[in-house]
């Protein structure tokens, strides 16, 4: 019965080869001591006590973890989002990326559950009581729940796919889709819904995470399917250079609704002076985060791939592979500052309280650099063995 079942799941002989050379095992073997050291830096966390590992302080509570953690989800959400246009809606460009989307998008989740894991005091409490004690009024809760669920709906979804079984994969992929989109937004509501954080507080932060998920789905899509084809030494077919097309130009469609948001954002933020939210944009204008703002979000993860994929009609598939590594890194420094100019402003900041700072510094520690640069070796090792498992994640049409 095994034996049928891992028959049905792996792809059959497709007349390709995935190349196996001294590089890209070394590339595995890295990425892998990588998230090796993730995982010994997150137990000795545990060991020692996360205040003695972590730089984070009952001032900033959250730090590159939980930045990271958003990071991880967000492109996973996306990826989700983008092969659900190809085998869920049935739109036929979008079919070649299917397979490799949603095997990332299990990948980058995983990661993520990976550094909330470490990040959370006590991991073990989280399953446990999640399902022995739930609280439905907590936004944190829901979190947990609807992401669980869709990991489990992605997960099935890929092996029904690898079994060739579409209509079904489907059905599931469509599950895996609302769910994903419901943990999304739920996610942007836990910080949306925090009203003592101004920065954060507003509306409009679901809508952004679900926006600039797509956009970073985008970006993972370009970024993987070129290096998977580079590293297996395969020529595209027309009909997956066609697909990345139309998903760079769908990437640089979200882009500029991401500009749209950032400048009403930043327009909102210091038009009237508003308290703690003006403080924090203007550490973003002019400030200690002026570089992580003007060179990581607008310069590398809007303006850059941007202007590329508009300069080659998104027709050239090396300028989309670096525009979608510019996109990538600029994304992470969105994450960052999102999380960390949020806290940096003290409650009290208007009241003239005695050497209490104007902002609050933070630096992550080495535990924490650590384990997120860990989690990105997890991903690119589960990248590099899914393309030797399952033979590059070729469709029916090659």
């Amino acid at each position: 019965m095994l034996n049928n079942f891992l028959s049905s799941v792996l792809p059959q002989d497709t007349g390709l080869e995935v190349r196996s050379s001294r590089s890209y095992n070394t590339a595995v073997v890295l990425s892998g001591l990588l998230a090796a050291g993730a995982l010994a830096a997150g137990l000795h966390a545990l060991l020692i006590g996360h205040e003695h590992a972590y730089n984070c302080t009952r001032e900033i509570p959250w730090g590159l973890l939980i930045a990271a953690y958003v990071f991880f989800v967000v492109t996973s959400t996306g990826l989700c989002l983008v092969s659900a246009i190809g085998h869920v809606f049935n739109v036929e460009v979008f079919k070649p990326i299917a397979k490799r989307s949603v095997f990332m998008a299990i990948v980058t989740i995983v990661a993520g559950f990976m550094v909330i894991g470490f990040e959370i005091e006590n991991t073990w409490r989280m399953p446990i009581y999640n399902v022995l004690s739930p609280n439905p009024t907590s936004n944190i809760w829901w979190m947990g729940t609807l992401y669980g669920a869709y990991l489990f709906f992605m997960v099935v979804e890929f092996a029904l796919l690898q079994m060739g079984k579409h209509k079904q994969a489907g059905i599931l992929g469509l599950l895996g889709l609302v769910s994903g989109i419901a943990a999304h937004s739920n996610l942007g509501a836990v910080f949306g819904l925090l009203s003592g954080r101004e920065f954060w507080h507003g509306p409009y932060m679901p809508i952004y995470f679900i926006t600039s998920a797509m956009m970073s789905g985008c970006a993972a899509v370009v970024f993987f399917t070129w290096i998977g084809y580079k590293a297996n030494g395969w020529k595209m077919s027309p009909a997956l250079e066609k697909s990345l097309t139309a998903t760079a130009k769908l990437g640089a469609t979200l882009i500029a609704v991401i500009m749209f948001f950032t400048t009403w954002k930043m327009i909102s933020g210091i038009s009237g002076h508003p308290p703690g939210k003006y403080e924090a944009m203007m550490s973003l204008v002019s400030g200690p985060y002026a570089i992580n703002f003007w060179f990581g979000e607008v310069m590398l993860g809007l303006l850059v791939p941007f202007i590329i994929i508009l300069s080659v009609r998104a027709q050239n598939m090396k300028a989309l592979f670096l525009a979608s590594v510019s996109g990538i890194i600029g994304i992470f420094f969105m994450r960052y500052d999102l999380v960390i100019v949020g806290m940096i402003v003290p409650h009290f900041h208007g009241m003239g309280i005695v050497d209490q700072p104007d902002l609050y510094s933070y630096f992550p520690s080495m535990h924490e650099i650590m384990i997120t640069v860990g989690a990105l070796g997890l991903c690119c090792m589960g990248f590099l063995m899914g393309e030797r498992l399952f033979k590059g994640h070729l469709s029916e049409d090659h």
